[in-house]
C-alpha cells in the first residue's frame, strides 16, 4: 500500500497537488502571528497545528493497535506559551510525529492496510475503517488545514 503512505509523505513535506505541503506552509507563518486570532470565533495557527499533531499523534496509536479514541492532547490543544520558541517547538512536534507515523506506515505489511481500526464506525472519531482509509483521511486532513493556514497566514 505504498501510494497510502506516499500520499501522507506528500501531504507531511513531499509534492503536494493540493499546493504547499503542511510543513512549508508552517515554514512560511511569521511566529508572531502564529498565536493570533485573525477571525473571530476561529482557531489561531498554531492552535491548528497542534490539532494536526494530536491528530498525527492518534493515528499512529491506532496504527500499532491501540483502540481509537480522541487523541492525548484532545481535539484542539492551546498553546502552553506563545513565543517565538514555543512556535519552533510546535512545528517540531508536528515533524516528529508525522515522522514517526511514516515509519509506522513503511513496517506495515501489505495485509495489514485492509485491517480495520478497533472500535465501531464513528466518523467524528474516524474508526470502523481500514488502515488504508485511515491514513487517506489524515492525508485529506492535512490539506484541509495547510489551506486554512496558509489563508490565515496572509493576514
Amino acid at each position: 500500500m505504498f501510494s497510502i503512505t506516499n500520499e501522507i509523505k506528500k501531504a507531511f513535506n513531499g509534492d503536494a497537488w493540493h499546493g504547499n505541503h503542511v510543513m512549508q506552509t508552517l515554514n512560511n507563518v511569521n511566529p508572531e502571528g502564529a498565536f493570533s486570532h485573525f477571525v473571530p470565533g476561529a482557531h489561531s495557527i498554531a492552535e491548528i497545528a497542534l490539532h494536526l499533531t494530536a491528530w498525527t499523534e492518534e493515528v499512529s496509536s491506532r496504527l500499532i493497535g491501540k483502540p481509537a479514541a480522541e487523541p492525548e492532547r484532545g481535539d484542539w490543544p492551546e498553546p502552553e506559551e506563545r513565543t517565538a520558541q514555543a512556535w519552533e517547538r510546535i512545528i517540531f512536534d508536528f515533524k516528529i510525529a508525522n515522522e514517526e507515523l511514516i515509519r509506522l506506515c513503511e513496517s506495515l505489511k501489505d495485509n495489514q492496510w485492509d485491517e480495520e481500526v478497533k472500535n465501531e464506525r464513528n466518523p467524528a472519531l474516524g474508526t470502523g475503517v481500514t488502515n488504508a482509509e485511515l491514513l487517506s483521511g489524515l492525508a485529506q486532513h492535512h490539506a484541509y488545514h495547510s489551506g486554512q493556514i496558509a489563508l490565515l497566514s496572509k493576514f
